[in-house]
């Protein structure tokens, strides 16, 4: 229950790339796993392995030591033929980024077909698997669409409807396949023009396919499959993939098309989009827009962290954010607290909340920084926040390292480790709803100067790795990797400093300065909602509401 966002290089004050994906999966696997680069034997067979989301997302010694834990190994579900070498790449419940900049983003969506089973022989390959082997194998994203394209028509694709969005040095494009009962799994997939912003947000955002076009690509069997399936009558005009593939949104309306706007609205507030539409498959909001401005990397992080703040659907206003400006909103699809299934959706629900773009249940999510100007081993840089991205410390990870630090790799979300990336920014997230309101500031302040001591660091390392490259080469990926772990502990450290300070600072309700407490209190308006009017004020005993 994703969203990823694309800027391309035209859209950028710098001429970068960004590819972006926050992962709502609760806790899940929330590892960030380095596959190493490796030689094979010529006319041997890579493994596809059945994946999950859940952890341990794969178990294999086929994929480099982060993968090769004391679990039981995975499923295989078949072999395709491998190749002589294959690429290092970051890798999560999706392929992240390879060493030549190639990255990823992902989201799932509601698909008429949805929930097959893999198939030994029939159905191998679902999206998490084509991303890893488009990663291994590609160094651009033309390349890594042809190649996943080709793997669903050749051996199959099962689960649910997905989008990938994969970007390189110079194009972005968005990458949608879906499921089908017999008549061959179906893909396509739509260049984002240069200078413009994609978001997708779990539905489907390809539309009206134009087989003229070289900004489109697709299975060849396409428009013959959704007609013999029924789900495309060729009368009616070009084939819309979206309406023609899927439910529309997830779940309950404005469930995807709500973010969609927002992050359309915040890059570019002057197209005064409604975040109001007649249904889920509305044309409203162009398949990508022009930014109002140049962003930056900082812009994209903040395009994670929204929370609908300044809007009518503002999370932290209102009863519902309890006394101090809660956003979070637990997980219910239904008024009587059962779920539903958020694939396909539901049809009887009694309410809903506003879904934001950074929520609760995020595992992770990643910001990746794809830089023309530098070569691949520095230029690609992988900003890696664990948990909810408005809570976080995203962490830069070079694209050239040889390993990431154990904190980030190893971790067991049913095991708490304090010394775990995931869990040191889970509690601080966990602990400032205690008073969310107050508490955010302090994070918000030590996220700016962590991420800004970062991002200078970088710009001085950037420097020194060029003269290593042009120098000593063979000390390349030795040096990026110490810097990156260097980096990655002194950030892990200071949020353990932040958290004892929240813990401290906040205790039993008060805000804690040396040597006096100040009471916090509520609002007179969340008193007055809740009923404090009504306590025990006199002796006399209340008398009862009428019927």
């Amino acid at each position: 229950m994703c969203t990823t966002i694309l800027v391309t290089k035209g859209a950028t004050f710098d001429g970068s790339t960004f590819v972006s994906h926050s992962d709502d999966d609760d806790i899940g696997d929330q590892r960030l796993v380095r596959v190493p680069a490796a030689d094979h034997p010529v006319g041997s067979m890579r493994p596809v392995y059945k994946c999950s989301t859940n952890y341990p997302r794969v178990v294999t010694d086929q994929l480099g030591p982060g993968y090769n834990t004391s679990e039981d190994h995975s499923e295989i579900l078949g072999y395709i033929p491998q190749v002589e070498h294959t690429y290092a790449y970051f890798d999560g419940n999706y392929g992240i980024m390879n060493e030549h900049q190639l990255a990823m983003g992902e989201c799932t969506d509601a698909a008429q077909k949805y929930g097959s089973e893999p198939t030994p022989g029939k159905r191998l390959f679902y999206s998490s698997s084509l991303s890893r082997v488009a990663l291994e194998r590609c160094k651009t994203a033309r390349e890594a669409i042809k190649l996943m394209g080709s793997l669903i028509e050749e051996y199959g694709y099962y689960n649910t409807g997905e989008t990938l969005l994969v970007a390189d040095k110079e194009e972005g494009w968005v990458f949608e396949m879906c499921p089908t009962e017999d008549q061959g799994d179906l893909w396509v997939a739509q260049r984002v023009p240069d200078g413009e912003v994609f978001v997708a947000a779990n539905e489907f955002r390809i539309r009206d396919i134009d087989p003229d076009s070289d900004d489109f690509m697709y299975c060849s069997y396409l428009w013959d499959a959704c007609e013999k399936i029924g789900w495309y009558n060729p009368k009616k005009g070009p084939l819309d993939w979206c309406e023609t593939v899927s439910y529309g949104e997830y779940n309950h309306p404005y469930y995807s098309l709500r973010r969609v706007w927002s992050v359309f609205n915040r890059v570019n507030p002057k197209l005064k989009l409604s975040p109001w539409v007649e249904g889920p498959f509305t044309k409203d909001y162009p398949f990508s827009i022009k930014p109002a401005k140049a962003l930056s990397l900082s812009d994209v992080k903040n395009l994670h962290r929204d929370q609908y703040e300044g809007t009518p659907f503002d999370m932290t206003k209102g009863l519902a954010a309890g006394p101090y400006g809660d956003p979070n909103r637990l997980y219910n699809y239904a008024y009587d607290g059962s779920t539903k299934d958020v694939v396909q959706p539901a049809k009887d629900l009694k309410g809903a909340w506003e879904r934001p773009v950074s929520v609760y249940y995020c595992g992770y999510s990643f910001i990746n920084h794809i830089r023309p100007h530098l070569p691949d081993a520095i230029g690609g840089v992988c900003w890696f926040g664990p948990d909810q991205p408005m809570s976080t410390c995203y962490t830069a990870f070079y694209a050239g390292v040889l390993s990431v630090p154990e904190s980030f790799q190893e971790i067991n979300p049913a095991v708490y480790d304090s010394s775990k990336a995931f869990w040191k920014m889970n509690f601080v997230a966990n602990w400032a709803r205690l008073n969310y309101e107050l508490m955010i500031e302090d994070i918000k302040a030590r996220q700016a100067e962590l991420e800004k001591v970062q991002e200078d660091q970088l710009e001085v390392m950037d420097n020194r790795a060029l003269e290593i490259l042009n120098t000593q080469p063979d000390k390349l990926k030795d040096f990026l990797t110490e810097f990156c772990n260097e980096n990655a502990s002194e950030v892990l450290s200071s949020w353990t400093d932040l958290a004892g300070y929240l813990i401290q600072k906040y205790a039993s309700g008060f805000i804690n300065n040396p040597n006096i407490a100040t009471d916090v209190g509520y609002s007179k308006e969340w008193r007055d909602a809740v009923g404090y009017k009504n306590g025990p004020v006199s002796y006399k005993k209340p008398r009862k509401a009428k019927k």
